[in-house]
């Protein structure tokens, strides 16, 4: 029997896996977290096979209780479950440690799929992936600047360029204003632009928003 937890802030989002794999007998959802703070919480106290991560959850972001995970219990498989498509977040995550990456738009079929694979040992990574990440190794030229930034430096660049307020963004990640325009200044640092316009057109030019 595979262990799960699942760890998403949206309780429709969790009841939905529930449902997703209620029917197959080989896996058991024995767990659910609504934060960075509670996954860890019962990631040291409890055991499981594969805990099923969302990205964007208040407090500590996903990527960051990946690290914490992984430093913790490196052998427990995580597989990133998030809104966000691939080009955003799941080269960062698969360097961070997780086993696998699909996104919330994926098929119940897939997700069962990927599963098995990672609480086997294995990998899952979906066909486009695989060759964004072949081709990263191919390519030997220096790092674009949105990949020289941290975790959460990545994340709020992200929401910025989404039209994100600095207010919004300290609203939604729970973090306080001045944080999120810490970050932002070193974001504009890192990356050599003034003005979030700018980024709006770099993370679009690079696909990282649409």
């Amino acid at each position: 029997m595979i262990r799960i937890l699942v760890a998403d802030d949206h309780a429709v989002v969790r009841q939905g896996v529930v449902q997703i794999l209620a029917e197959v007998k080989d896996i058991l959802v024995k767990d659910e977290a609504q934060n960075g703070a509670e996954t860890l919480d019962k990631v040291l106290k409890y055991e499981y096979d594969v805990v099923l991560l969302d990205i964007s959850m208040p407090g500590r972001s996903g990527l960051e209780v990946l690290t914490d995970i992984k430093a913790q219990r490196p052998k427990l498989a995580v597989l990133i479950l998030s809104m966000h498509p691939e080009e955003q977040y799941a080269v960062r995550a698969l360097r961070a440690g997780a086993s696998g990456y699909l996104t919330k738009a994926s098929a119940p079929q897939e997700l069962i799929g990927a599963i098995r694979k990672v609480a086997g040992g294995g990998k899952y990574v979906t066909a486009s992936l695989a060759e964004k990440l072949a081709d990263e190794l191919e390519v030997n030229t220096g790092k674009l600047p949105h990949e020289r930034l941290s975790d959460r430096e990545h994340q709020v660049m992200l929401m910025l360029a989404e039209g994100k307020s600095v207010s919004d963004i300290a609203s939604e990640l729970c973090l306080s204003v001045k944080t999120i325009s810490t970050y932002r200044t070193r974001v504009m640092e890192k990356m050599g632009l003034k003005k979030n316009a700018e980024l709006t057109l770099y993370a679009v030019h690079n696909k990282l928003i649409n």
